[in-house]
């Protein structure tokens, strides 16, 4: 007799998701350069339904959380923490702008790596086309 293998947290969270009836998660990711279209993506997604998170900081506008350069960098590392956790709660990536930096390809690389489907606004910039 074989025993049942506990589940993955992965898991876990889809069967949450399921008991309590929750909507799709999508999570906006880009340049915080495009925070405009990202405010209109999350309109659209919202109106279809979906939860939508997004980046909460733009570091590209002043701001006296981010205006000493020591705790800028240790913030931008809390939030690439904090945005990679969004992408583990979503059940889908919304990549915004025409433009992919460093740092949105790699939140792309990784959503793809926790198996979650890419959307772009522009599909041109998918660096896997």
């Amino acid at each position: 007799m074989s025993c049942p293998q506990p589940l993955t947290a992965e898991e876990k969270l889809a069967d949450a998701k399921k008991l309590l009836s929750l909507p799709p998660v999508v999570v906006i990711c880009g340049s915080t350069r495009f925070m405009t279209e990202m405010n209109e993506a999350d309109l659209r997604e919202t109106a279809a339904g979906k939860i939508v998170v997004k980046p909460g900081c733009d570091m590209k506008s002043p701001h006296e959380l981010w205006s000493d350069p020591a705790e800028a960098e240790a913030l931008k590392v809390r939030l690439d923490d904090l945005h990679r956790a969004k992408i583990r709660l979503a059940d889908e990536v919304l990549v915004v702008g025409d433009y992919i930096g460093d740092s949105t390809r790699t939140e792309i690389a990784y959503a793809r790596s926790q198996g979650k489907p890419v959307r772009f606004t522009h599909a041109e910039v998918d660096p896997d086309a």
